[in-house]
């Protein structure tokens, strides 16, 4: 069987690295336009801001561990066309220009995303620039270095988490987002504002509800941020606006939602036979609305990626969806999200309730009982739990985990409080302020009257 691989980050040296132990006999090859693999982009605000000071440990792979493997690693060969039905493909050697066409039997696409650049005028400017992989990490480092004001563009993850950093290495920054608040896609308001605090109370200021129109430069380096309210002088700029899939090879050959994103089913696989995908260049199915999403996450990467390998011959393993679970730490703040917003499903016209508390985590008798701030977002008809969000001074982010696999399962909220936890003082109290939430939102019970099991 001979199986070509297209790109190598987290879903594709997941592919590989399965498939190899599976099936020793494949004839295995890679096709990487990089010169390096498996980078691990979560960590680049961690290795910029100096809290990961060796940047190997953010690989998890290598091609020498996959020719350990058996497999071929092609670094910095691009692969320029892909014939699905002649299970052919063309490819270009970077280095050396030549070019030349390669079979498969199987092939599988872990092309991931690319960040969305805007066509704006000044963009080419020198000191804008990107954040996704290795060398785009040492880039900003470098260009940090003599930078006073640092101006970040997108109000995501990497965004606010580049903020962080960045101010903590004594720089001045501004963050920019086209949204009246920062998150808004993983947090409601009352959780997305702690953090906007924070980020105040630490001198950042914050250019909200401020769409970027053009970029003005000196010396051929960019100097001012021109947003529709305004402008705003810096010396470095940082793209974070979002990503977008990286399947123009597959065009026209294989089912795609309107974003580019590459359908595939319940085994990874897409519309055309042998042809499988999986990770940032893909959706998911969203299980909070049983919708197909586009959800680019590591998790999610990896999950798919292992996922190929099981299913390359024959339906093995059964892909069981995702909640788009996240987690985020800034300035002392633990932070989880899992399935919706009570936001996000105000905006897909769903019928919900929700139930906010602050509790202390454990009793207070204990030394030390940081509050935590719960939020489930549940279906008002059926009560089953959509989504949850979580912030605290103390790391209880493992809880949201527990509420991903109540999304998971189809659980209803007034099933989370009576939910089974374990009681110990130095962690929880009797009831774990996951019951709490849940006890909040039981409703009241009239003599002679069911309730929701």
């Amino acid at each position: 069987m001979k199986v070509a691989v297209i790109g190598c980050t987290h879903a594709g040296t997941a592919a590989i690295v399965n498939t190899a132990k599976l099936y020793p006999d494949a004839e295995i090859t890679v096709y990487e336009r990089n010169d390096n693999i498996s980078f691990l982009s979560c960590g680049i605000a961690l290795y910029v801001g100096g809290v990961v000071k060796d940047p190997d440990g953010l690989f998890y792979s290598s091609p020498g561990k996959l020719d350990e493997l058996g497999v071929k690693t092609k670094m910095l060969h691009e692969v320029l066309s892909v014939d699905t039905d002649a299970k052919t493909m063309k490819v270009r050697n970077m280095e050396s220009g030549e070019s030349f066409e390669d079979s498969f039997d199987k092939l599988i696409v872990t092309t991931g995303s690319w960040p969305i650049v805007p066509k704006l005028d000044g963009i080419k400017l020198d000191n804008i620039l990107l954040c996704k992989n290795y060398n785009h990490s040492n880039t900003i480092i470098e260009k940090a270095k003599n930078a006073k004001h640092i101006t970040v563009v997108g109000a995501g993850y990497i965004g606010v988490e580049l903020v962080e950093a960045f101010q903590m290495n004594g720089k001045q920054v501004t963050l920019i987002d086209s949204e009246e608040r920062i998150l808004n896609k993983y947090l409601d308001p009352e959780f997305s504002g702690k953090i906007e605090e924070a980020f105040r109370n630490h001198g950042i200021e914050l250019a909200l509800n401020q769409t970027v129109q053009s970029f003005q430069g000196k010396d051929g380096k960019v100097s001012r941020v021109i947003t529709d309210k305004g402008e705003i002088e810096t010396d470095l700029v940082i793209l974070c606006i979002g990503f977008r899939p990286n399947t123009e090879l597959l065009k026209g050959q294989v089912d795609m939602l309107p974003n580019g994103a590459i359908i595939v089913d319940n085994y990874m696989q897409t519309s055309k036979k042998d042809v499988f995908a999986a990770g940032d260049n893909c959706s998911v199915h969203y299980n909070p609305t049983g919708k197909t999403a586009y959800i680019p996450l590591a998790t999610n990467a990896v999950r798919m990626g292992t996922l190929v390998a099981r299913n390359l011959v024959t339906p093995t393993t059964e892909y069981m969806g995702t909640q788009g679970t996240s987690g985020l730490k800034i300035y002392g703040l633990n932070i989880g999200s899992t399935g919706l917003t009570e936001g996000a499903c105000a905006a897909e016209k769903m019928n919900v309730d929700t139930v906010t508390i602050t509790d202390h985590y454990r009793p207070e008798f204990m030394p030390t009982f940081e509050s935590v701030m719960v939020k489930v977002v549940f279906e008002k008809d059926s009560r089953r739990i959509l989504g949850a969000q979580i912030i605290s001074e103390a790391d209880l982010t493992q809880s949201i985990n527990t509420l991903s696999v109540c999304i998971q399962n189809g659980m209803t909220i007034d099933q989370l409080a009576f939910m089974d936890f374990f009681f110990q003082p130095h962690f929880n109290k009797p009831w774990n302020f996951l019951n709490t939430a849940g006890l909040a939102a039981l409703p009241e019970v009239k003599a002679g009257e069911p309730i929701h099991s």
